[in-house]
């Protein structure tokens, strides 16, 4: 497998700091905030990803799922996800204006070292029902990425959980040109093995934000050796998550992880890798990799396996590159 152990970083053994800049492609940080909207943000110590962990790195780079859980009634889910919306400005944009949304590329390579960048994503259609409308609201409150689902079936397609493997309807076609026409990414993890096809056909800017390898790790939510090739095809990136289930069928180590990215690597894969941890929506981690602080084990680990200017790659600047708006 390319990179597989193949180097020891000099500067690592050497003991030099290495500054790496982050690019997390998915955490559930805004769904904790909307369960509990007095958790502090910056010193709470159930949340995986807060504040002052963000604010340690260099300009780091955070996607915030809005998800709306499957125990809300449908009628209101459009509501809570944009009180999910409500609270991310009030809560973190207006009190910590280090924080800043990024609605284009600019306003990334506008970010200050001190800066950290956020990208508001949508978890699942569930929130915009069959309105397409709605979906534009969400553009213009800042998302620049959709997931077509969560685990289960909704009007725009089915999800990886759901037995039949339906694809994608009428509306769910709509959603993903309205995504195209808005150099949206369209994000195909939690979808079905049909909607991952069906949708992979016709999306300008797919992504999967967080999901592994099902060859490594036989699990519904990954990704088999086709569809990974498929989207690398089509640009798209692949978000390295530490959902210790995607990851090891026995309790996971960070040695796991890298077997996902060399297996990754060996389907040509070097541009087309990045990471989407899932933190703050999972409560098992992978050993070693408990919060975003975790992310300094896993650097000098990738930095004693991979170039520097790959690990880079595999950080930050996939993702980077790859967006559309």
């Amino acid at each position: 497998m390319i990179g597989k152990r193949i180097r020891r970083n000099k500067d690592l053994e050497e003991g030099k700091e290495i500054h790496m800049q982050l690019f997390d492609a998915h955490c559930d940080m805004l769904y904790k905030l909307w369960r509990q909207p007095n958790i502090n943000l910056e010193t709470d110590k159930s949340l995986q990803v807060s504040i002052s962990k963000l604010s340690k790195k260099k300009k780091p780079i955070q996607c915030f799922a809005i998800f709306v859980p499957e125990d809300v009634p449908f009628i209101h889910r459009y509501h809570v996800a944009l009180e999910q919306v409500s609270l991310f400005q009030q809560k973190v944009l207006n009190k910590y204006p280090e924080v800043k949304l990024l609605k284009t590329k600019s306003d990334i390579d506008r970010l200050h070292d001190d800066d950290i960048g956020a990208i508001l994503t949508l978890e699942g259609c569930d929130a915009i029902g069959d309105d397409i409308n709605q979906l534009d609201v969400f553009y213009q409150l800042g998302v620049r990425s959709v997931g077509l689902t969560w685990n289960y079936a909704n009007l725009v397609a089915d999800g990886a959980h759901e037995t039949r493997n339906g694809g994608l309807t009428n509306f769910g076609r709509d959603v993903i040109n309205y995504l195209n026409n808005q150099k949206m990414w369209t994000d195909l993890s939690h979808a079905s093995e049909k909607s991952f096809w069906e949708a992979l056909e016709i999306a300008s800017y797919p992504i999967a934000s967080h999901s592994n390898v099902y060859r490594l790790c036989p699990h519904v939510r990954n990704l088999r050796d086709e569809q990974i090739q498929a989207l690398f095809k089509k640009n798209g990136i692949i978000g390295i998550t530490f959902v210790p289930f995607f990851t090891s069928n026995v309790k996971p180590s960070i040695a796991d992880l890298l077997d996902h990215i060399d297996y990754l690597c060996s389907l040509g894969g070097e541009n087309n890798i990045g990471f989407g941890s899932d933190f703050d929506g999972i409560d098992e981690t992978i050993n070693g990799l408990a919060t975003y602080d975790d992310y300094d084990t896993l650097i000098n680990q990738l930095l004693i396996h991979y170039p520097e200017q790959l690990v880079q790659k595999f950080l930050y600047h996939n993702f980077y590159q790859s967006i559309p708006y």
